[in-house]
């Protein structure tokens, strides 16, 4: 049997954006996708597809590379963090200024795990 996996960079950013977007329980209802780059191209570096916005302000960014995506959060890091590692996606931190938390997108099951990371995240900003 073969087995369909979504491993595009393109196409796994425009399912998270559905997952953030689209939903309106809990946390999500905060979210919005905002500044989206219709035409993205993937490159190994990672180029700006869209930015996430909680509440109005600015949470975090999606980055489009040719095989992944990689979420870069600049709230509720330590809660990204714990909840990345809980759920199995790769995660690791960025040392700039402001910080942030990287997270790894590498196949379309992992964009509702990312989702869960999102959430944890949201919650615990509120807390900061």
């Amino acid at each position: 049997m073969v087995e369909d996996r979504t491993t595009d960079g393109v196409r796994l950013a425009q399912l998270l954006s559905s997952e953030l977007d689209g939903r309106e329980d809990g946390e999500f209802a905060r979210f919005a996708v905002e500044n989206a780059d219709r035409d993205v191209e993937p490159t190994d570096d990672g180029t700006r597809a869209y930015d996430v916005t909680r509440d109005g302000e600015p949470f975090a960014a999606v980055f489009v590379q040719p095989d992944r995506i990689r979420l870069e959060l600049a709230q509720g890091l330590d809660a990204a963090v714990e909840e990345a590692k809980r759920v199995g996606l790769r995660v690791r931190p960025k040392a700039t200024q402001p910080p942030k938390t990287l997270v790894f997108v590498e196949d379309g099951a992992e964009v509702k795990r990312a989702t869960d990371v999102v959430d944890a995240a949201s919650q615990a900003a509120d807390d900061e």
